[in-house]
């Protein structure tokens, strides 16, 4: 298991990133035959990537839900993305799909990409391990300028609106 940090904390990337939200999800339970290999297929994807940082990946994170799996991911850009859905062991999956399932509605597959530009993000975590955009870029104390979401965001606090303080 991940190791708690206790505190506050925010995180930094250099540069502009991709944020690439990809999964599945199971319609038809019983169709073991189909959504398993799709299942299957995601591990051998995420070893490749983490193999081979060049290719632009960066981090993951990943989800189980009751119907799927979704998989968090940091990109340095979406023109490394691209190429990499292009190829190698993710090209593979997605014939392998489109051949044992297509469109017959047993296992349905999702993405949404994200384009983030320096300035356009911010993130916090409370007594986390290290996780998403932290684990991807850099884990940062939250104080001064990271302590409040709007001065993350590059702006300044109103002054009507209390700031958090933290408890020692």
């Amino acid at each position: 298991m991940a190791k708690v940090i206790p505190g506050r904390y925010a995180a930094e990337i250099e540069g502009p990133f991709v944020v690439f939200i990809i999964g599945m999800r199971i319609n038809r339970f019983f169709a073991f035959h189909k959504w398993i290999p799709v299942a299957k297929a995601m591990g051998p994807m995420v070893k490749e990537l983490y193999q081979n940082p060049e290719i632009g990946f960066i981090s993951t994170e990943f989800f189980l839900n009751w119907r799927g799996i979704t998989l968090l991911q940091y990109w340095r850009s979406y023109e490394q993305l691209e190429k990499y859905a292009r190829g190698g062991i993710h090209l593979d999956a997605w014939k392998k799909f489109n051949k044992s399932v297509g469109t017959d509605g047993t296992v349905g597959i999702y993405h949404e990409t994200y384009m983030i530009h320096p300035g356009q993000y911010e993130c916090i975590y409370g007594n986390m391990p290290k996780f998403g955009l932290a684990k991807a870029g850099t884990h940062i104390q939250a104080v001064g300028n990271m302590e409040t979401s709007r001065r993350r965001m590059g702006g300044d606090n109103n002054p009507a609106v209390p700031t958090p303080v933290n408890p020692k």
